[in-house]
């Protein structure tokens, strides 16, 4: 990976996207429901799977979420929820 990776949050399509230069690499569909955002489906373009987008899109995904403060994460997506697994120190962002 020689480009930068660029991590944005495309509110009006309810997605966190990840691109490697101008490319779409992975992305991470979400929804609002109150103080809950849903994390619904992640996703890697199929040429780019394999070299860790999802865990990276995950991850700046939650960071984002917790930097709103007081919002909670319900893992919809099967990977989001193993992401969780792997990663306990940040389960206190998830609901109930």
């Amino acid at each position: 990976m020689t480009e930068e990776l660029t991590f944005t949050d495309v509110a009006d399509r309810s997605r966190y996207e990840l691109r490697r230069g101008d490319e779409l690499v992975s992305v991470l569909d979400y929804e609002r429901r109150g103080d809950t955002i849903a994390l619904t489906r992640a996703f890697t373009i199929p040429a780019h799977r394999g070299h860790g987008f999802a865990g990276v899109v995950t991850e700046r995904a939650v960071d984002a979420i917790e930097a709103l403060g007081g919002r909670r994460i319900l893992p919809v997506c099967w990977y989001v929820a193993e992401w969780f697994d792997t990663h306990p120190e940040r389960r206190a962002m998830l609901e109930g």
